[in-house]
């Protein structure tokens, strides 16, 4: 069956913007966008006049195996695999309501999240395509060891690495610095070496996949960029010489600026516990200033939310983008880094990523333009992934006719 959705405002993801333009379906492919869509006749037309029509959005940074309760390590000690699993399901289906069509899981205790990526990916369950790391790969208690494999020097990381990679992770995370929600480490300090990190990242180049590294400290941060790390998560402390090392290297930042914001949001409700709250605080302005410098310097950015963390839901995915927008950010390049340079950090760009001639339909429907009203990322009407319209109110008549 072929589908046509007509008279919307589009945004390619590559920063195109069409206007009274359309888009056209057929099984699970786009066939035509703009103006040969508009020419071209399908078996149902859908009116979408005042709508806007995005490519489904990427988080590149979650965790569907936390809640966002406000301990997450304490949920994680507590749960079987089995309910580690079901909660996979259930955070999954937030993230698709809220438009995120795919996502980048960064941690998931027992390699779960590649169980639930295969349980998409064959049919089994409906969900957002996943993109998983199994469990990070961390020092001997370092940041997040209670949901990563632990390992120290370069043979041992280099073995992990290739554990994991057996278990068939997309992508391998590793902790080049303490973080916030581990008690008694550093955000600021180093934790797995540049030659360590560099072993995994041979390991993974081998196997033809990326690399994430959580860096929160400046030499941590550092140190995964001459690693060959493919993308730095949250980078708190970016000074002018880390940001040219990052241009120079392509090295690419998700900054989660979601994560500490809900923390210090919340630092009075006496329930995260303290120890995160002194560090997220501590790291709070940092991090913003931080982001404010990467984006005035062109350093390449992809959205994600690190959803889970303390009050940090998912299905929240338009925070990130309100303060990425906050932090500098214009709605096309921010638009941009939610999808089709997203998908570019994940080598998927020729199949999804953007709303072009062949590619995947994964698409959403926003009531509103948001470079009119930035607040039409949170008014999702429907969600269409692979074609297939799986989430919203696309056939009240009150807001679509054919």
């Amino acid at each position: 069956m072929s589908l046509k959705l007509e008279n919307a405002t589009i945004y390619t993801g590559r920063g195109e913007k069409f206007i009274q333009s359309a888009i056209v379906i057929e099984e699970n492919k786009i066939v035509a966008v703009g103006e040969e869509a508009a020419n071209r006749n399908a078996e149902v037309v859908i009116d979408g006049n005042g709508k806007t029509i995005l490519p489904g959005f990427f988080d590149m940074h979650i965790h569907l195996g936390m809640d966002g309760i406000a301990d997450p390590f304490a949920q994680i000690a507590t749960d079987s695999q089995a309910t580690s699993a079901y909660r996979h399901q259930a955070n999954a289906q937030k993230q698709l309501k809220s438009g995120v069509t795919s996502v980048r899981n960064l941690g998931s205790k027992w390699h779960i999240d590649l169980a639930y990526r295969d349980a998409v990916n064959s049919g089994l369950l409906i969900g957002p395509t996943v993109y998983g790391s199994g469990q990070p790969i961390v020092m001997t208690g370092g940041h997040g060891y209670p949901l990563a494999s632990e390992a120290d020097g370069e043979e041992e990381v280099r073995k992990a690495a290739r554990q994991t990679l057996k278990q068939g992770a997309d992508v391998l995370k590793l902790m080049a610095t303490g973080g916030v929600m581990t008690p008694g480490v550093d955000p600021g300090s180093p934790q797995l070496s540049e030659k360590e990190m560099r072993a995994a990242v041979e390991e993974a180049l081998h196997a033809g996949k990326t690399t994430a590294s959580h860096a929160q400290g400046t030499i941590g941060i550092q140190n995964a960029v001459r690693a060959g790390i493919t993308t730095i998560e949250h980078g708190i402390f970016l000074d002018d010489e880390t940001i040219e090392l990052m241009i120079k290297y392509g090295t690419v930042l998700v900054p989660t600026l979601a994560a500490p914001y809900y923390i210090v949001k919340n630092a009075d409700s006496g329930a995260i516990p303290p120890h995160a709250v002194k560090k997220a605080i501590y790291c709070y302005e940092a991090h913003k200033e931080s982001f404010r410098k990467a984006v005035e310097a062109g350093v390449k950015i992809a959205a994600g939310t690190d959803a889970g963390t303390p009050f940090n839901l998912h299905g929240d995915f338009a925070k990130e983008l309100e303060l990425m927008h906050e932090g500098g950010m214009s709605i096309r390049d921010i638009i941009a880094s939610a999808t089709y340079d997203a998908a570019a950090v994940l080598n998927v760009q020729a199949e999804t990523g953007s709303l072009e001639k062949g590619k995947t339909a994964d698409f959403i429907v926003l009531s509103a333009d948001p470079e009119e009203n930035l607040s039409a990322f949170r008014a999702v009407e429907a969600v269409y992934k692979g074609g297939e319209f799986i989430h919203g109110n696309q056939h009240k008549e009150s807001i679509y006719t054919k």
